[in-house]
């Protein structure tokens, strides 16, 4: 085997490993944020419910018996992360308000880009608002 192609192997298999790390990267990182940021009751109380199974080897019978209760403490974690998500979107709201009489006329069009620019987590954040809107808040 010649110099040239021992390189061009090492060089192959340098990509072919790199590019399987990114793929599983971006497929966990996608994967991830559905399991902690999806604030579904239902799939809350489920994972919730199969912990408690699990952990503690209960009964069938007594599993029936705790669904309501964990049926609900599911239903109020999701809505106690909806409302963080929120209050973090408002303080950041606040914060870009406030920062606004300090800053260059090129910094706030940077700003008001980085505003308008699409939110992956938007569920997790809360509602979307334009950058007009965030202004009459």
């Amino acid at each position: 085997m010649n110099r040239g192609l021992k390189w061009k192997l090492i060089a192959g298999f340098a990509l072919v490993f790199a590019a399987g790390g990114l793929t599983g990267a971006l497929v966990g990182a996608s994967h991830a944020r559905h399991l902690f940021f999806d604030p579904r009751p239902t799939v809350l109380s489920e994972r919730m419910r199969h912990h408690l199974r699990m952990q503690l080897q209960l009964t069938k019978e007594q599993v029936a018996k705790i669904s309501p209760i964990v049926d609900k403490a599911a239903a109020e974690l999701g809505e106690i992360q909806r409302n963080t998500g929120q209050r973090v979107h408002e303080t950041i709201v606040q914060e870009h308000r406030e920062i606004v009489p300090y800053l260059t006329d090129e910094q706030r069009a940077k700003l008001q880009e980085l505003d308008s620019r699409p939110r992956h987590w938007q569920g997790f954040r809360g509602p979307r608002r334009s950058p007009a809107q965030n202004r009459e808040l």
